[in-house]
């Protein structure tokens, strides 16, 4: 971390973690710090549902202090007047009718009465009986948005959807449009309830170790009334006091981005949810994605304007995937890392986005990419090879001219500062009245967004189940679902209210309510640890799932109690084996999850003890500050790794200066590729060892096989052929006309050492102790694809299989042969790497008219590596099997005083840079790790002048 130090860190975000409100605000409180949740209420202003006084929505930190300083009352915490655990509105019917009939009502009469007892009074606390219900006056009994800066409007008053037509002036994500003509020009901060939670309170984990940070994103409310100059103390308030600079964005601009493309298009995509008719047209045809692109080039535009010399750019979500292409325009050697917080699919659900090639190449102009778990890592590689045709490595994706790291960067929580929350007395006092609340109950908990994705419908039909298979617990467990905010589009998707209405009809009597709904606006922080604490399980029942950081909060809750976690195996928290010891379950199977549920109220209090204890060792490891850190000092180092390595800096080779080294050393090897360097391949040649007829035969030409033979005749030279052609047909010629070169063929499967004394020169298998059956299913699969695919081959050799898609010289001519070529091998590279590639541990390289498939472990590198060593062929006339050894061919020691080598192989230009008396050169036209870099066209004079040389 202490690298970051010298580093200002620019965050680019949707949302930033703080917005402004119009109005004067309350006094400050001093050192705000800690865990902040956005959207949870707040204690210390709390009024009645039915009537609240207007005033801004305050930070939970600011409320907790101002409590801290008031004493506490002993029965009812801090004496808040709405008891959210007293009565349970539950969602209501699309048309707002309420749930149930006179066996609710007086249901919630008696829980009235009840909750007077528990708070030591008689009469009734505002707003907390069923009685008043927001429904009597027409409106939805329950909210899923976050208020804003108008939080004293009442419930009832529920915005229309942001995807609602009939918003014509708003985009507003808070309760009520910030209209500057209503108030002055006076503002003040308060936390934003609409940014990403688990990004803010990971910064802020870090503390002073990341002291110098920008953030840069939107305020979340309307902005087009503002005036200028309201805008520029807006902008120097924001910056000088909050590390913060605002983008602008027009109203309706960013409603299309936000409310169209991002949660109707992408959202629902990166989750799996790919919708069906009448709405396919709008998902596949999305005009907004015009919006989106202009969202993020004015995010560019403000992070240009603020961007200075050494800051690292941290780019999060997919509200923001065009940005990092942007910045990498008009600001090449900045460091910029982009982090998808959320779920990324397969390429089969990737590639239905009409705009998949933009958003990919957008995403790409970062140093480095960072997912959640190794599984979303893996498809984008096998996305961003399927549809653009790059070659996909293990570590990340190698394009024309540079190299993106993909890495795994699992997100945590700042275990630290939740503990300390934990332990604020009001916590306690919550607890027990919980528990007063609910003597002889088992409690369930969850929370969710009541959309599609996070599979709430599908808990309420298992819940349901449950109570059906193991009707002794009926009356005995109550189900309290916690609602974060979502569009009311989204929400009427999710299909929530009507299974809620029919299990609350069904189960409810005068005393008992199986579903229980807050929201977070009606619940404080504290209210809701003091919720996990009291839980007998937390529910999880996500479709899909970045990281369910909410299920680490619970396992940290329970360290007194023990009790399980309930986790759908979609979630990228189940991925990881500390998360194991949870009881997994399939969402879609209710019945499972029915049974999940009976195993987690009746599991024995060891084995709880012994989950829990995983889990907890886990969530103590995987935290906020070691993903923050984590991600962080991997960009910045991708970034150095990939600027050292472009060819600006690059010289041509210049020979003089090779010399002198050359002719006073004793002992020299020289490595020197074949294709593309001394010899242009001849696809005609080339078909013919394939078998294809009326081919010429292989013919080395005669010049290098010349400057070969005079190379090796100096007895201070070793000299080796680097090959990726196969022995029988092509390099088997090479072996009889430059007996004394030593030859790698196939791309390190096969070595040819130089002749012993008696003459003998036998080729060696590097990969006889391979497993070889990958060959025949995947010349199957290359023979399916070769049948639709007009002049492409296969070419099989003795450990690899080349298949080449495109045989024509030019492409001009043959466009649209050529995209359909194209096309057919990215198919053939995924088709194979899916089924074949982590089975066998095979490895695809794509070349621009092929693609090579050969086993992972084998490479012109490890070649190389069995050369060097002691009891390698380059070394020994008793060629020892030792050097056979995959940890043997990692060493680089060695004895030669000086070593040459020329190719485009990037593997091992980077390997032979860590020896002190080694010259690499590279002919490719990529970004080169060599030291000199020459044309294919000139290999041959400058060899021949090195050979001249006495």
């Amino acid at each position: 971390m202490s690298s970051l130090r010298h580093h200002r860190v620019i965050i680019a975000s949707l949302f930033l973690p703080n917005t402004a409100v119009l109005g004067d605000s309350a006094p400050p409180t001093p050192d705000e710090s800690g865990l902040q949740t956005p959207g949870f209420a707040n204690p210390g202003s709390r009024q009645p549902l039915l009537g609240r006084t207007a005033g801004p929505l305050r930070s939970i930190v600011e409320d907790l202090r101002d409590k801290t300083r008031n004493p506490t009352p002993s029965m009812t915490p801090r004496g808040e007047s709405a008891n959210p655990f007293a009565s349970f509105p539950g969602p209501t019917l699309p048309s707002g009718n309420t749930l149930t009939g006179a066996a609710t009502a007086a249901a919630e009469s008696l829980i009235d009465a009840l909750s007077n007892k528990l708070t030591g009074g008689g009469s009734k606390t505002p707003g907390a009986s069923g009685g008043a219900s927001p429904a009597s006056n027409g409106g939805r009994q329950y909210q899923t948005t976050h208020h804003g800066s108008s939080a004293g409007q009442p419930r009832v008053q529920r915005r229309a959807s942001r995807s609602s037509g009939q918003r014509t002036k708003s985009r507003s994500l808070s309760s009520s449009r910030l209209d500057p003509s209503s108030h002055s020009q006076k503002f003040h901060f308060v936390s934003n309830p609409h940014c990403n939670g688990g990004l803010k309170n990971a910064v802020e984990s870090v503390g002073d170790r990341l002291k110098r940070k920008l953030w840069v994103g939107t305020l979340g409310t309307n902005t087009d009334g503002f005036r200028e100059s309201l805008r520029r103390s807006m902008e120097w308030r924001m910056r000088e006091e909050r590390d913060s600079v605002p983008v602008w964005i027009p109203d309706s601009e960013f409603a299309s981005c936000y409310d169209e493309f991002c949660h109707q298009v992408l959202w629902p995509a990166l989750h799996y949810a790919v919708p069906d008719a009448p709405k396919t047209k709008s998902f596949y045809e999305s005009a907004a994605f015009k919006q989106y692109v202009a969202v993020n080039q004015r995010f560019a535009d403000a992070i240009v304007a603020s961007y200075q010399e050494g800051d690292i750019i941290w780019i999060n979500d997919y509200h923001l995937m065009l940005l990092p292409q942007m910045l990498r325009d008009r600001l090449p050697g900045a460091p910029i890392g982009f982090f998808m917080h959320v779920a990324f699919p397969s390429s089969e659900i990737f590639r239905c986005l009409s705009m998949r090639e933009d958003l990919l190449k957008g995403v790409l102009g970062a140093d480095l990419i960072g997912f959640q778990t190794a599984n979303y890592a893996r498809h984008f590689r096998q996305t961003v090879s399927r549809i653009l045709a790059a070659e996909a490595l293990p570590k990340g994706i190698q394009l024309e001219h540079r190299f993106i790291d993909v890495g795994v960067f699992p997100m945590g929580i700042d275990v630290g500062s939740l503990t300390q929350k934990k332990r604020d007395p009001e916590v306690s006092e919550w607890v027990n009245s919980l528990r007063q609340r609910y003597a002889g109950m088992k409690l369930i908990v969850g929370r969710d967004k009541l959309d599609v994705i996070q599979g709430v419908r599908q808990k309420i039909l298992a819940f349901e189940a449950f109570l059906d298979k193991y009707p002794e617990y009926q009356g005995k467990v109550v189900l309290i679902q916690v609602a974060l905010q979502t569009t009311e589009e989204n929400e009427a998707q999710g299909g929530v209210a009507d299974v809620v209405s029919h299990l609350n009809s069904r189960f409810s009597t005068l005393t008992y309510q199986p579903v229980v709904f807050l929201h977070t606006q009606d619940l404080t922080f504290n209210q809701y640890l003091a919720l996990l604490t009291v839980a007998d399980a937390f529910m999880v029942t996500s479709l899909r799932e970045g990281m369910a950081l909410r299920a680490h909060e619970f396992v940290e809750c329970q360290e007194k109690r023990h009790r399980p976690l309930i986790l759908s195996e979609f979630t990228g928290s189940y991925s990881f084996s500390g998360f194991r010891s949870c009881i997994p379950i399939n969402p879609w199977d209710k019945r499972g999850t029915a049974k999940a549920i009976h195993q987690a109220l009746t599991m024995s209090d060891q084995e709880a003890t012994s989950r829990w204890e995983d889990l907890h060792n886990h969530v103590v490891t995987q935290t906020a500050q070691a993903f923050v850190t984590s991600f962080l000092v991997r960009c910045l180092r991708s970034n150095l790794e990939h600027m050292q390595s472009d060819a600006i800096s690059v010289a041509d080779l210049d020979v003089s200066r090779v010399l002198p080294r050359y002719r006073h050393s004793q002992k020299r090897l020289l490595l020197i590729d074949f294709e593309g360097t001394l010899w242009q391949r001849d696809m005609r040649t080339i078909a013919r060892n394939a078998g294809v007829a009326e081919s010429p035969s292989f013919e080395p030409p005669k010049e290098a096989i010349d400057v070969l033979n005079k190379l090796a005749e100096d007895p201070k030279n070793e000299v080796w052929l680097l090959s990726g052609l196969p022995v029988k047909g092509s390099l088997e010629i090479v072996a009889e006309k430059a007996s004394n070169v030593g030859i790698v063929a196939e791309n390190g499967c096969f070595i040819k050492p130089r002749p012993d004394r008696g003459g003998k020169a036998n080729w060696i298998s590097m990969v006889a102790n391979f497993n070889l059956t990958w060959k025949a299913p995947c010349l199957e699969i290359l023979q399916y694809f070769t049948e639709r695919t007009p002049g492409s081959f296969i070419e099989e050799r003795e450990a690899s299989v080349v298949w080449r898609f495109w045989t024509e010289k030019t492409v001009e001519d043959h466009a649209s042969d050529w995209q359909w070529a194209r096309r057919q091998a990215a198919e053939a590279q995924n088709h194979i790497f899916d089924s074949l590639g982590e089975r066998y541990g095979l490895r695809i390289i794509p070349g621009s008219t092929s693609f090579l498939v050969l086993p992972n472990n084998i490479s012109r590198s490890t070649a190389v590596g069995a050369i060097l060593h002691p009891g390698g062929p380059a070394r020994s006339a008793a060629h020892s099997v030792s050097w056979l050894a995959p940890e043997a061919t990692e060493d680089t020691d060695t004895e030669f005083d000086f070593v040459f080598a020329v190719g485009k192989d990037e593997k091992l230009m980077r390997r032979l840079n860590e020896l002190d008396n080694a010259e690499t050169c590279s002919t490719g036209v990529k970004g080169t790790d060599a030291k000199w870099k020459l044309d294919p066209d000139q290999v041959l004079p400058a060899l021949q002048r090195i050979a001249e040389t006495k």
